[in-house]
């Protein structure tokens, strides 16, 4: 039986149950058997099976019969602009309109059961997409592999909600419960707070870079533009709770301390090099339009919603864009380092998995691809790249090749395989979980890299940052009784099995809310902002 006939079985249930049983509790028998409550069971067979469960629930009772209910629900759609989706595309307005027209002179039974049938359809499609999302991931990203667990609609408290027009706790209580979702919709807020009130300066092009200790007509209009989102006042704060702090007035065509002290702030926020110096990248991301940072808030609510439900609550949580893990450990505590992640054309997938085993003194054996198009390519230049790199050449069937008798320029079906050791492009360790693309968390070589502040240098893999550390904590927390130090001394290559799989997710954020409320903006690393705005901006049909 496939997952839509097993729904369509238990609402048949369902309804014949809730048949047997009469009229809904406390409802009477007139209210259940009147004629716009036959009207509607009339068409509802044409209905999907949500809208049958909905009115199962309700032993068939209509639900918009009262213009203030209609009213309600009205207004309480308008407040969905707060969580990024568009109040337009769900036609409030219109469903005011619509009552009106089916209750009034020219209505009748069969116009007032399909508006009922209408405004509960649409009453649904909202609180799902409040919920889970108004977009199907699948259709933005065809790699997408993290499957949507948000829980089902308690549609008896729904009907509950309805009846006493409380639609606005009815969508608090759909939304993704977990803080950062909030903290987007707070961030969201105050930008539109900020388009209100007029944006903010845009910095004029010019050929040399603001650098602290200048003095130009530009710095005034950078201290205006640090001003309008808080930064000069988190610095001026910071700078007060020193004793003998300056107190006077600086001049606003000085570039001083305070002032380079709030830009390597906002530079850091958004991922650049935060040296204080105002050259071509920091002025292009404080050129960007508050607007365009909305929408970049709205399509993060939308990846939200995708997200975060029914997390465990110890999980791995890898922010591509962000080139951060996160690792939510089983006592509360939260671990967090840099990671490397893909190259924009090699990009590190979205998906969702669970760590299962850790390989200590990995061998690597090079991925197709990079072995087409680096490797190859190497080895054809000079042969003693092989050596130099402590990579063996086998057979399809893992025997030793002599590298000198392979024809490099059509070497056939052959592999290599990179010797353990400190130079391991795997490094000392990698963690695994099972997935389709062959990814996994690893140690690496290349430890300057992670001094980087935008990192997709890998070739889909993961690096991460003091790797071992993560690992002892992944032993402890699953009572593996391993010691992770032990294992590589042991020189050994070897599979250690974790004595409980943990959790994980690799997912592509493009703003971050932090612990403190402030957004943080990422590059679109993978250029994938573009295409899921313009699909969430499409307007519905319902």
């Amino acid at each position: 039986m496939n997952a839509r006939t097993c729904r369509t079985f238990l609402v048949s249930v369902l309804l014949t149950l809730l048949m047997l049983a009469g009229p809904a509790v406390g409802q009477g028998e007139e209210a259940a058997t009147s004629p716009l409550a036959a009207a509607i069971t009339a068409r509802l067979a044409e209905a999907g099976d949500e809208l049958q469960a909905f009115y199962a629930v309700r032993g068939q009772r209509p639900a918009w019969e009262d213009s203030r209910t209609v009213a309600a629900f009205a207004a309480a759609l308008h407040t969905l602009g707060g969580d990024g989706l568009t109040p337009g595309d769900y036609r409030p307005d219109a469903l005011v309109a619509g009552y009106r027209q089916a209750h009034g002179e020219a209505g009748g039974l069969e116009r007032q059961a399909r508006f009922d049938l209408h405004a509960s359809r649409v009453l649904l499609t909202a609180l799902r997409h409040l919920q889970r999302g108004k977009l199907d991931p699948r259709d933005i990203d065809p790699d997408w592999e993290i499957p949507i667990v948000a829980p089902a609609l308690d549609l008896a408290a729904l009907s509950r909600a309805v009846d006493a027009q409380r639609f606005e706790q009815a969508f608090a209580e759909v939304r993704p419960a977990y803080a950062p979702y909030e903290r987007l919709r707070t961030g969201l807020a105050r930008y539109r707070n900020i388009e209100r009130l007029g944006g903010w300066p845009r910095l004029p092009a010019r050929d040399r870079a603001l650098r602290p200790g200048d003095l130009d007509d530009d710095v005034v209009m950078l201290r205006e533009r640090l001003a309008v989102i808080g930064e000069l006042e988190v610095m001026a704060a910071d700078t007060a709770a020193f004793p003998g702090a300056e107190r006077a007035a600086p001049d606003p065509r000085r570039y001083d301390e305070g002032l380079a002290a709030a830009v390597r702030r906002f530079q850091r926020r958004h991922l650049l090099e935060a040296d204080g110096i105002v050259g071509a990248r920091t002025r292009a991301a404080l050129n960007v339009p508050v607007d365009e940072r909305i929408d970049q808030i709205r399509l993060n609510l939308e990846r939200a919603r995708w997200l975060l439900h029914g997390l465990p609550d110890a999980f791995v949580l890898v922010d591509i864009a962000g080139y951060q893990i996160s690792y939510f450990r089983p006592d509360g505590e939260i671990w967090r380092s840099r990671i490397v992640v893909g190259r924009p054309y090699r990009r590190t997938p979205s998906l969702r998995s669970e760590i299962t085993h850790l390989t200590v003194n990995p061998t690597w054996t090079i991925p197709p691809t990079i072995l087409r198009e680096d490797v190859l390519p190497a080895i054809r230049q000079d042969l003693g790249y092989l050596w130099r790199e402590r990579i063996q050449v086998l057979s399809p069937s893992g025997e030793p090749l002599d590298p000198w008798e392979v024809d490099w320029e059509r070497p056939g079906n052959i592999m290599l395989r990179q010797a353990a050791g400190p130079q391991n492009a795997l490094g000392r360790v990698a963690i695994r979980f099972p997935n389709d693309h062959l990814v996994y968390l690893h140690d690496t070589p290349a430890q300057g890299l992670f001094a980087r502040e935008q990192r997709a240098f890998s070739s889909g893999c993961i690096r991460v940052q003091g790797v071992l550390e993560f690992a002892q904590l992944l032993f402890d927390d699953t009572d593996s009784g391993r010691d992770i130090e032990a294992l590589i001394d042991a020189g050994q290559t070897r599979n250690v099995p974790l004595a409980e799989p943990v959790p994980l997710i690799l997912h592509y954020w493009t703003v971050h809310a932090n612990e403190d409320g402030e957004l943080a903006f990422r590059p679109d690393i993978y250029q994938r902002d573009e295409a899921l705005l313009q699909a969430l901006d499409r307007p519905l049909v319902l």
